[in-house]
């Protein structure tokens, strides 16, 4: 009886550990919930970078968490650790963007929500027009998106921060409100989705003298399940540009609010505020 009891558990111990590697590999438990992360450089995140040099400081709401993925640019899911971006825009340097408080914010609000998954798309100085369907920025974004899905789970929403290269000039600005709407659309196409839902943020600021105009686009964006988020009055960082660590942590916490207000929620949960 002691025989069989050792190998019984030796047996037990041998199973544990080689499940617990395959827990720390990922090579099971997939994301249930997937994120597009998408748009230009305040959605790559350039909080804390200041003269090009990210100041390496991690705000606690964007700590890691072993239950939030992201997809990295070879398309394997690790363990979501900021920046977010680092391999995705790669031509500036990252810091700090919306997409780490956001997923802590939802699994503080609905802890049964599974392993998430951040898929990081962005690339900072893009018009909407390179967004365009077709266009390379267009592309990798749906091919992401369907990686992130192959082994299971569901895309849950798009994040979308974009439009402050657009407010440079007046045609460009006029033009946002009808780009958008074919982008999302287009989107939505490519995704077979045809009611993502959509959480794009209105600016807070822009590159040019059009930034009024292009708000107004996106808060009378006309499609439906999609939902703006105003970042006007969120604190800019020196450049009166790109938002600071802290505007970003509250953005996320922002979108999370629009997340947990939007069908199929609300359900009930604690509040995503730290």
């Amino acid at each position: 009886m002691m025989i069989e009891f050792l190998f019984l558990l030796s047996a037990y111990v041998s199973f544990m550990s080689g499940n617990a590697q395959a827990t720390d590999g990922y090579a099971t438990d997939s994301p249930k919930n997937v994120f597009i992360l998408a748009g230009q450089s305040n959605m790559a995140g350039r909080g804390g970078v200041i003269d090009g040099i990210w100041d390496g400081i991690i705000p606690p709401e964007c700590k890691s968490n072993p239950f939030i993925r992201r997809l990295s640019a070879n398309l394997s899911w690790e363990e979501a650790t900021e920046p977010l971006h680092r391999d995705i825009d790669v031509n500036k340097t990252c810091g700090i963007g919306p997409g780490m408080a956001f997923a802590n914010s939802v699994l503080q609000g609905d802890p049964s929500s599974g392993y998430i998954g951040l898929v990081p798309c962005a690339v900072g100085g893009t018009n909407i027009s390179q967004w365009a369907r077709g266009t390379d920025l267009y592309n990798q974004l749906i091919r992401r998106a369907r990686a992130a899905v192959q082994s299971g789970g569901i895309i849950r929403a798009l994040l979308w921060y974009q439009g402050e290269s657009d407010t440079v000039s007046f045609e460009d600005a006029r033009r946002y409100k009808s780009n958008l709407q074919r982008f999302l659309t287009d989107v939505r196409s490519g995704l077979q989705s045809p009611i993502l839902p959509v959480f794009q943020v209105a600016l807070a600021s822009g590159e040019g003298p059009y930034v009024e105009i292009v708000r107004q686009a996106q808060l009378g964006a006309e499609l439906p399940n999609v939902r703006c988020v105003d970042a006007k009055g969120l604190e800019l960082q020196p450049d009166n540009l790109h938002l600071t660590a802290q505007a970003q942590v509250q953005l996320g916490e922002m979108l999370a609010d629009a997340f947990f207000q939007t069908p199929p929620y609300p359900l009930p949960r604690n509040s995503t505020k730290a």
